[in-house]
């Protein structure tokens, strides 16, 4: 990467959230360009997992958005030791979708159904015949006010929200919850 001058996306996904970074290699050591960890997506709306596949998606979107106010149009994924699994790739899609060009084959990027939602809606209509099963399942969207049935409307209002946001930097600090997890870094 550092011959070849790429400036280069690195996807982590915890169980617990997503970082997506846009790094430039350079001789002493990689530059952060621009980052988001999904925590961010709470001053959008978002109520959902912090680590799922639509998430993942917003994630990259808001990471697209800051990549082209920085003026870069053009990156690699680096997975690193990590695999391609369907959430980066969903990341990966919400980077391509802000704008940013990024090699990949369309085959292996999820479907719209699995990146908006749909499937998470499905199995909720499913599991509402057990009201104990459905309660115990989506009890964190539940409390957050959010209705599994509904996720692709709900996810599409968050995703316009960020879309329409003229300004995507960071604020000053991120919410209490991600300040443990936050690390100095050079950014360029």
């Amino acid at each position: 990467m550092l011959i070849g001058r790429r400036s280069f996306v690195s996807i982590t996904i915890s169980n617990q959230n997503v970082l997506a970074q846009v790094l430039k290699p350079l001789a002493m050591g990689d530059s952060v360009v621009a980052a988001v960890r999904s925590i961010e997506l709470l001053k959008y709306g978002w109520k959902g997992s912090m680590n799922s596949i639509p998430t993942c998606y917003l994630t990259g979107l808001l990471l697209g958005k800051r990549t082209l106010e920085k003026g870069m149009n053009n990156l690699v994924l680096y997975t690193g030791k990590g695999s391609f699994t369907s959430r980066v790739a969903a990341c990966l899609k919400g980077i391509i979708d802000a704008g940013v060009s990024i090699p990949v084959s369309e085959g292996s990027l999820p479907k719209i159904e699995r990146i908006n939602g749909g499937h998470i809606a499905q199995y909720a209509e499913l599991l509402k015949k057990d009201q104990e099963k459905y309660n115990s399942h989506f009890s964190s969207l539940l409390k957050n006010d959010c209705v599994p049935e509904s996720y692709p409307d709900y996810f599409e209002e968050v995703r316009i929200r960020i879309t329409n946001d003229s300004r995507t930097e960071p604020e000053s600090s991120l919410p209490e919850r991600s300040k443990s997890n936050t690390r100095n870094a050079s950014v360029v």
